[in-house]
């Protein structure tokens, strides 16, 4: 960025670089000692898509149908994603009987709190769109399981998550019987990706963690480029109570020499990952500094955005998702593929702004702000906790001019749910309660009462049966007639969302 004054020690408003300047104004406020440790990190200052894709149904094909529903039964044998031994012992041993597969290509891991999934899609899409063929691994999962390794920016096809299964379940059987636990559900997933990636070949993996960084299974890649969404309170009773402390284990990916895009983050998580990264030699790009979101407005089916890369500035760049939250994903998304492609370091100029276009117009992330239907219009979004929920009730004000919006809720015993319902309380008229088909799911009754102290009895109904549910919310948001601009936003959960998506017609 400039240093150089104008007129009367003025920025200087030919400048082009001076409209950037507004960014740093909403950057979190600073801690003056994190200036210490940025003094000893180096920072990027620069000097001078795969097609959509939606989520899969079941297979059409009976006997593979049947195959895959006989792979999802072997797996729901093993310790859930819940469940945790924090050690990367298990997934290492079977990388080693393996052959390490995921030393065979780079890769860019992604950890923080919330928005992995839309931002490993956007990084996927730019890739793709610059012709590298990419193997993505997210989680969870929407509709289904193969929706968690992706090749060429598609979900990996029934057959192919089946013979992947099948070719790793004898190195996966080895590595039970020689560990104290067997390898978790998540583990075997993992291993899956890196070898299918490996087999493929991809040019480079996008890579979400599973839960917080050091220990989490996909910790035995070491990217090039680590990402870091923002850090709020999620999973405190496995990562810590304050965001500084699920920092420190979310830094666990950062490795020697890499490159860090650090979404914009609380103090004290900030100055965590600032410190990792001096303690690593990585090299720092903060949003709010060295890139980040100039201007943004929205436009029909999304957004369009002015975004500050490494490289320059990249304008008019329309992205199909709502929410100022994903234009700042969309940000970090870019960044991180330029430091892929070094821009900022070795390459001072931009990358192609049509190839960039292009690929952010691609961009689908299913599940997150997404509509559905119409008359009356129904959203889904995964959010499942209270940062998760603040972003998308603002994203849902912006987007859609509601003069009714129905809350439809079904969430995870083990979260929030009261600052989830808090964060819903001022957009959402009346709120329906009900309960997903997992295990984890809150008893709808058990919900119903944390609503009511957050909304009071008139604005709760409780409908145990998702189905029953979406039906109330919907006659509740036509009750004002066929023209009232009445809507309903079901959320709460990813398992929640999956299930809805299918019951009107997804998938």
């Amino acid at each position: 960025m400039s240093d150089d004054p104008g007129e009367n020690g003025q920025p200087d408003p030919s400048d082009p670089l001076d409209s950037f300047d507004e960014i740093i104004d909403a950057e979190t406020t600073r801690d003056p000692d994190l200036a210490v440790i940025e003094a000893g990190s180096r920072t990027l200052r620069t000097q001078g898509g795969p097609p959509e894709a939606d989520v899969p149904g079941r297979p059409e094909d009976p006997e593979t149908d049947a195959a895959l529903r006989a792979v999802e039964t072997e797996l729901a044998t093993r310790w859930g994603e819940t469940k945790l031994e924090p050690s990367v012992t298990r997934i290492a041993a079977l990388m080693d009987v393996l052959g390490d597969p995921q030393r065979s290509y780079p890769s860019i891991h992604i950890t923080g709190t919330n928005g992995k999934t839309s931002t490993a899609r956007m990084i996927e899409a730019l890739l793709g769109a610059f012709e590298l063929r990419t193997g993505r691994y997210t989680s969870p999962h929407v509709q289904s399981i193969t929706e968690r390794i992706s090749l060429d920016g598609a979900p990996m096809s029934a057959e192919r998550f089946i013979e992947t299964y099948q070719d790793v379940k004898p190195y996966v059987e080895m590595v039970d019987a020689q560990q104290e636990y067997r390898l978790s559900f998540f583990e075997v997933l993992t291993g899956m990706a890196y070898a299918a990636f490996a087999d493929a070949p991809v040019d480079v993996a996008v890579v979400e963690v599973g839960m917080g960084g050091s220990w989490d299974a996909t910790n035995v890649i070491d990217g090039d480029v680590a990402v870091v969404t923002p850090i709020d309170l999620d999973h405190t009773d496995r990562l810590g109570e304050t965001p500084g402390e699920i920092a420190t284990e979310k830094s666990g990916i950062v490795k020697q020499d890499a490159t860090v895009i650090l979404a914009q983050q609380p103090v004290d998580a900030a100055q965590v990952m600032l410190k990792k990264a001096v303690d690593v030699n990585a090299t720092v790009a903060r949003e709010g500094l060295e890139f980040g979101v100039v201007a943004r407005q929205v436009a029909v089916g999304g957004q369009l955005a002015t975004l500050r890369g490494l490289g320059g500035e990249y304008d008019e760049v329309y992205l199909p998702l709502h929410g100022a939250h994903q234009a700042h994903n969309a940000a970090v998304a870019l960044a991180a593929v330029e430091a892929f492609f070094g821009v900022g370091a070795q390459r001072p100029e931009r990358l192609d702004l049509d190839t960039v276009r292009q690929a952010f117009a691609a961009v689908a992330s299913p599940g997150r702000m997404e509509v559905v239907r119409r008359s009356p219009t129904v959203v889904l979004d995964a959010a499942h906790n209270p940062a998760g929920a603040r972003v998308t009730a603002e994203a849902v004000g912006e987007a859609f001019q509601f003069s009714r919006l129905i809350g439809v809720v079904g969430a995870s015993g083990d979260k929030n749910v009261r600052g989830l319902l808090e964060a819903f309380e001022p957009v959402f008229a009346e709120v329906v309660v009900t309960q997903n088909s997992s295990h984890r799911a809150m008893d709808a009754d058990e919900l119903a009462g944390v609503a009511v102290e957050v909304f009071g009895e008139d604005r709760v109904q409780v409908e145990p049966r998702l189905p029953d549910a979406l039906e109330a919310a919907i006659t509740l948001a036509e009750e004002e007639g066929e023209f009232s601009g009445g809507g309903v936003l079901v959320t709460g959960s990813v398992i929640t969302v999956g299930e809805a998506r299918l019951l009107l017609g997804k998938g």
